[in-house]
């Protein structure tokens, strides 16, 4: 068999999926051979490079700046998120979104009001220096590893042999831009440039001769759902052949990838896996529907992958 770098991904159809599916695209001359510069390979994040249990990292950080608002202004305790980051209430933040890809957003609302003041008018760099700052301590609250070190092995394996074969790899998630353009080239070799996330509003001042941008309580984009394939347009200006997500908000994005005439590759990450990382279907049961009835590639973690984190 052919070296492929894969060896965290265990011998199965998954497996065979992507690299017949890179074999068939780089192959020069074949009918399926795809030039170079249009192989653009589109990921989420959360739960599809990372893990997002038993809460979104993203999340994690969050919390704690909600937790840190409500010590300087204790009226906030009594209101949501706040009160659930002081007592510790995480079940309140998963429920939310997994009401959010059933359909029901109202405790979403809540949650991305306070997500967009908890670090209003700080400049990009005093952000960068907050994630870095949090991402050099934390842990994953259950599985006590550093979150830096809570990547996907077989995700990153497949990153650099797709990279290798003249792909194009970006980010496209639900999470934060800003939070994510930090540590993606670390844990991914994705630099800042190719994360597409969802953002607040920025703005300019210009102070002692030099220019800023600070961060504003308005949100930008939401990029989630049919926004992802908007958002991955705007930025990448290509439709990608291959993508891979694990959740209702991936769907749109996977059905971008390829055209009817053209190769593509679409996979849908399986939390199935409860000694290694977690097992769940929630906020996933369409997107599972769908990848059955139009033949995508579905990873189970328990199956097709021999080892989950480094």
């Amino acid at each position: 068999m052919r070296l492929t770098g894969l060896d965290a991904w265990a011998d199965g159809a998954a497996k065979n999926a992507i690299v017949d599916f890179v074999d068939r695209v780089t192959a020069e001359g074949s009918s399926g051979f795809v030039e170079p510069e249009a192989r653009v390979a589109v990921f989420d994040n959360d739960g599809t490079l990372w893990c997002e249990k038993p809460m979104y990292i993203q999340l994690d950080f969050l919390l704690r700046r909600f937790a840190e608002q409500a010590r300087a202004d204790p009226p906030l305790r009594e209101r949501q998120p706040y009160r659930a980051a002081v007592t510790g209430d995480l079940n309140w933040f998963g429920e939310a979104m997994t009401k959010h890809y059933r359909g029901d957003d109202s405790d979403v609302k809540t949650l991305v009001a306070a997500v967009l003041t908890a670090h209003e008018a700080i400049t990009v760099e005093e952000h960068a220096g907050r994630v870095a700052a949090f991402f050099k301590e934390a842990k994953h609250p259950t599985l006590g590893r550093p979150y830096m070190s809570c990547g996907y092995r077989p995700m990153v394996q497949l990153l650099r042999y797709l990279q290798s074969n003249g792909f194009t790899n970006y980010i496209v998630s639900g999470g934060g831009r800003d939070f994510m353009r930090p540590i993606s080239g670390i844990l991914y070799g994705i630099p800042p440039e190719r994360v597409v996330g969802s953002s607040v509003g920025l703005i300019y001042r210009q102070h002692n001769e030099h220019g800023h941008l600070f961060t504003t309580a308005q949100p930008e984009f939401l990029d989630d759902g049919p926004m992802k394939p908007v958002r991955l347009w705007s930025r990448i200006g290509r439709r990608p052949i291959f993508a891979a997500g694990n959740s209702n908000g991936d769907i749109e994005m996977l059905e971008y990838s390829g055209t009817p005439t053209t190769p593509s590759l679409r996979l849908l990450i399986l939390h199935d896996d409860t000694e290694r990382e977690f097992d769940y279907v929630g906020g996933a049961e369409e997107a599972l529907d769908k990848a059955r009835a139009s033949g995508w590639t579905v990873v189970s973690m328990k199956n097709d992958w021999n080892t989950v984190f480094d």
